[in-house]
């Protein structure tokens, strides 16, 4: 429904129109409309309904070459908004056009809506679960079902759109023993139907991983990222891979096309048709394509936006993405998948005599030097292969590409961790420091 109100709303026409009549050689309309029905629990108990909807508009144009971007939200007035796109160009210098051409495709629309009744049983459901498990235990939650429709027209004929229907949910499960206090979470984004069994045995298990506080091992031993936390690995190498980067000369794989840069064990790459964060185009309008970035440990490609690309001499791989509706379109992912092993978590723990299980972490990760320093939020001591209990005051530090190039072993778990699929895995050369 909302997919057809955007085409039939006839704005992105008129802005396109009145452009063009003000003088602009090229211009784009973005558009985008967002419906959520979030669902609240608090303290175990429902707590609210919410229903959320947000619409907005961004008109790139040039003149004279000068681009000018200007956003609105809501209602739209489009002699303002050409007017403030207009004003904006000329505090720019000329920079080349850089526009899709000619292509009206009809992508189908992905994912099925939910009744906010099966959130809120799905909800109820969880909580009983986990606290039939530990009484003790206070849940909070939120279920969401979202509607995004985006449309992209240009002065050049092209003009595609599609609506995305996402479901998530989202457990925090906290414990409070005396002066100790435990927060455990988990989420799950899916299109169609989401899983809360898996997120509640994933919530029970860390829950009994921590029934004991006991004292971490220290020093350059192993450690083991679930796939929760094993994203934190891949935002450096996200980066590293940007053609931006490449082009910056900040990336320290700017020159390595073509040689080994992490474990034979791992291949990372990125598919427009895999999971909730799939995408058929990317905010220029490029429909997006299956790319492989390391195979088998070697460096096969970089990704770019359209300017990125021509600049490297490549052309654009689909990857232009507005970071938001007010910025200009930069070299962005739309999912990153880490080819999964053939080892349960089970059989991973099962490796270590004596090592680290890191599950949640605070602070972000490293940047694009790969140096890092964690203080885990959430991670278990490894006795002999079984967690023998939590750690607490207890540090991670190395660089992320070492240890990549230093790989023990690849789990079987892959999981959606936000736009990143990546199963657990235990990496060596890190440092871990703690107070016993």
């Amino acid at each position: 429904m909302m997919n057809y109100e955007l085409q039939k709303d006839n704005l992105a026409e008129r802005l396109l129109e009145l452009a063009a009549k003000c003088g602009a050689e090229a211009a784009e309309v973005y558009q985008a409309r967002s419906q959520s029905r979030p669902v609240f629990f608090e303290a175990n108990r429902l707590k609210q309904l919410e229903s959320a909807q947000t619409e907005g508009t961004a008109l790139r144009l040039w003149r004279d070459g000068r681009p000018g971007l200007a956003v609105a939200y809501g209602s739209v007035s489009p002699e303002a908004l050409v007017g403030s796109a207009l004003a904006l160009s000329e505090l720019n210098e000329p920079e080349p056009i850089e526009l899709g051409s000619h292509s009206q495709t009809i992508y189908p629309n992905v994912g099925q809506p939910i009744a906010v009744e099966q959130l809120i049983d799905w909800g109820k459901e969880a909580i009983a679960q986990i606290r039939d498990a530990f009484p003790e235990v206070m849940v909070s939650a939120e279920w969401d079902c979202e509607m995004e429709t985006t449309r992209l027209v240009n002065s050049l004929g092209l003009d595609c759109h599609y609506t995305d229907t996402t479901l998530s949910c989202y457990l925090s499960a906290e414990w409070v023993r005396g002066d100790d206090f435990l927060s455990v979470s988990d989420g799950q984004t899916q299109r169609d139907r989401l899983q809360p069994e898996e997120v509640v045995r994933q919530i029970l298990q860390r829950l009994a991983w921590a029934k004991a506080n006991v004292a971490p091992s220290t020093g350059r031993i192993p450690v083991l990222f679930t796939s929760k936390a094993a994203d934190m690995l891949w935002g450096t190498a996200q980066a590293a891979l940007n053609g931006k980067r490449v082009l910056e000369k900040a990336s320290p794989w700017a020159e390595r096309l073509g040689q080994s840069v992490m474990a034979k064990a791992l291949t990372i790459y990125q598919d427009p048709e895999a999971g909730p964060f799939s995408c058929p185009f990317d905010d220029e309008g490029t429909p997006t394509q299956h790319r492989v970035f390391v195979q088998n440990g070697v460096l096969q490609n970089f990704y770019c936006d359209r300017a990125t690309g021509r600049q490297l001499g490549t052309a654009t791989t689909g990857n232009g993405f507005r970071p938001g509706l007010g910025s200009y379109p930069t070299p962005g992912l739309f999912n990153l998948l880490i080819e999964p092993g053939t080892k349960s978590l089970s059989d991973l723990i099962n490796l270590l005599d004596d090592g680290l299980i890191v599950d949640q972490m605070l602070g972000g990760g490293g940047s694009i030097s790969g140096d890092f320093s964690i203080n885990i939020d959430l991670g278990y001591r490894v006795k002999n292969g079984r967690a023998i209990g939590r750690v607490k005051d207890t540090m991670v530090a190395g660089n992320i590409y070492s240890a990549l190039k230093q790989l023990v072993a690849l789990g079987s778990d892959a999981d959606w961790n936000g736009s990143c699929y990546t199963p657990s895995l235990i990496l060596e050369g890190l440092s871990v420091t703690g107070r016993g």
